[in-house]
């Protein structure tokens, strides 16, 4: 009977840190109280494709608080071509500033 409370609370340990993992609930959270959109099942989906959700939301709600309109399918496309996602939204954000005609197509082509 002991025996199998330790697997139990075991198995129930394990699954919190899987679901934790694939669920970065504080990420969600920062998310949301920076008035970006993203959802847990947006979440999920980035880890499954080996995407870190992590410079995906952060890079967003850098752009978004700059103003700059993206959507998370954007960042994920140019991160899995390979691209460096941060150096775009610091380019897109200084060609705001400067008041320089860049769109996401082209400063991801840069």
């Amino acid at each position: 009977m002991e025996l199998m409370t330790i697997l139990i609370v075991f198995v129930l340990i394990v699954m919190f840190f899987v679901f934790f993992y694939f669920i970065p609930v504080g990420l969600w959270i920062t998310a949301i109280f920076s008035n970006v959109r993203v959802t847990l099942g947006e979440l999920i989906g980035m880890r499954f494709r080996k995407v870190p959700p992590g410079i995906i939301v952060n890079s967003l709600i850098t752009a978004v608080k700059a103003g700059v309109g993206l959507t998370t399918s954007d960042l994920e496309t140019h991160y899995l071509a390979g691209g460096n996602v941060p150096n775009v939204i610091k380019a897109l954000i200084s060609a705001e500033k400067a008041n320089i005609n860049l769109t996401f197509k082209q400063a991801t082509a840069i």
